[in-house]
């Protein structure tokens, strides 16, 4: 009798576990189709659909724009003058104060050497110098116009004929030294040709926080670099209040003679790197907005001057640009999942 109470227990033990599985089981079933219906909830929400072209539109509606702090600008005209770019460094000057020394040492000893051969040569025509002492006066003379010469020819075909008739060369290299001015090298893609002397360039350094440099044209380069292989341009920096040093790497903005370009200057702001381009969102209505891709080749202090994918009735995201990327980019997760 005990036995048969015991199986009818565990029998009812063994009822209650497979009907505790079943309702868990049951709730569970429930919860991942609300899972499925929130997802699906979500995605109906997607604030990123695609245009005609392919290209992603995005609705944002007011309070949502006011949550992120989008604002937007209409563009702002602007006058550029010509500009090709090119990439380049800041000299040493060192092995040019090793030259202009020994070309100043050299100047010094010819100037020596003619003013002992002019003395022998007065007192040889007043028979108190031999012809002997006149003609090793000449030698000597002419050996160090030679070096000179010699010299001078190094110093243009090193450092190009500007540099190398500098009118004050000693107080110019100088100032390279102390570094209280640079010389900069630039050198534009290879095959490329200037069709105009450039009036002056523009230079920056790799530092995105750095602003324009201006540089004066000294002339063009004695040599081809043999890694760019394009035409190198020597440009003069007067003041240099950053302390640039050499072998500093730059850009410089050649600006040349010509007519003015006519764009927009996009502002810093606005811009966005994806893709290793730039790019900007204009807004195409009251609550839609879409990317363009913008070139990035012409530096201004109060941003990008941009000629293309642009006009004049154009309005451009100045904050809240990275946002709506971040969104766009959400979308193309979705769609890879």
């Amino acid at each position: 009798m005990k036995r048969r109470w015991k199986l009818v227990i565990a029998l009812l033990i063994a009822v209650g576990v497979i009907a505790g599985l079943l309702i868990a089981y049951l709730q569970m079933s429930k919860e991942r189709e609300k899972e499925g219906e929130t997802e699906k909830v979500v995605a109906a929400k997607s604030r990123v659909r695609l245009g005609t072209n392919g290209e992603a539109i995005l609705t944002l509606d007011a309070e949502t724009q006011k949550r992120i702090a989008l604002r937007v600008e209409p563009v702002s005209p602007a006058r550029m003058d010509p500009e090709l770019k090119g990439y380049g460094r800041v000299l040493d000057p060192a092995p040019l104060a090793s030259l202009a020394a020994d070309l100043d040492s050299a100047r010094t000893a010819l100037a020596a050497s003619q003013k002992e051969f002019e003395r022998l040569k007065s007192l040889n025509e007043q028979k108190n110098a031999s012809d002997r002492a006149l003609q090793a006066a000449e030698v000597t003379t002419r050996r160090e116009q030679i070096q000179t010469e010699a010299l001078h020819a190094q110093l243009v075909l090193t450092w190009g004929k500007a540099i190398a008739e500098q009118p004050d060369l000693t107080a110019f290299v100088h100032s390279l030294i102390s570094l209280g001015s640079v010389v900069v090298r630039i050198d534009l893609p290879a095959g490329e040709v200037l069709s105009a002397v450039p009036v002056s360039a523009r230079v920056f350094t790799s530092n995105a926080e750095s602003n324009a440099i201006s540089a004066e044209f000294l002339g063009p380069a004695p040599n081809i670099d043999p890694q760019t292989q394009g035409q190198g341009l020597l440009f003069f920096v007067k003041t240099n209040p950053t302390r640039l040093v050499p072998g500093t790497a730059v850009e410089g903005y050649l600006r040349l003679p010509g007519e003015n370009l006519n764009g927009f200057i996009i502002p810093d702001s606005a811009v966005v790197r994806f893709a290793d381009q730039g790019w900007i969102y204009l807004q195409t209505g009251q609550e839609t907005f879409t990317r363009q891709k913008i070139s990035l080749d012409h530096p201004q202090e109060s941003g990008w001057f941009v000629q293309e994918g642009i006009n004049t009735n154009a309005r451009v995201v100045v904050s809240g640009a990275q946002a709506l990327l971040s969104e766009e980019q959400k979308y193309q997760i979705k769609m890879l999942d």
